[in-house]
């Protein structure tokens, strides 16, 4: 309820209002206590609607500058881009942008071109019973080429 006041505390205070005030004029105290705290409630629900609404407000006038800003930029946006189509393509090489701390890099040695081995065949004997057909001739290495 109240903030840093405990059970004693609120005794206390009601046992001096008690006193101060009397039994008999205490009830009407408190109604009208309850009425300016009531509308001190309501005013200041009120000023928060109205400062949530202006927040609000400002937010939506910024989103349709935003908004228009876009719809500017996005017209531009296409003539800009039929710009970049006409404009001729730059074909030189690109530059190094970066250089390395440690210096260029050493060239590395070409690959030497050599053909590929041929794999070795395994060697087929017509003799075997288990093969129900005659395995053709191996190729001669006189006839590779």
């Amino acid at each position: 309820m109240l903030p840093g006041l405990g059970f004693s505390e609120i005794l206390v205070l009601g046992v001096l209002a008690l006193l101060v005030v009397g039994p008999k004029d205490l009830p009407v105290m408190l109604r009208t206590l309850g009425r300016w705290m009531a509308k001190l409630r309501g005013m200041a629900q009120e000023f928060r609607t109205g400062f949530d609404e202006l927040a609000r407000q400002a937010e939506l006038d910024e989103l349709k500058r935003e908004v228009d800003a876009l719809r500017r930029g996005a017209s531009r946006g296409i003539v800009g881009l039929a710009d970049e189509f006409t404009r001729p393509v730059d074909l030189s090489p690109i530059p190094p942008t970066f250089a390395s701390p440690m210096g260029p890099a050493p060239a590395l040695p070409a690959p030497e071109k050599t053909a590929p081995e041929p794999a070795p065949q395994p060697a087929i004997s017509t003799d075997d019973p288990a093969l129900p057909f005659a395995a053709p001739p191996a190729p001669s290495p006189e006839r590779a080429g």
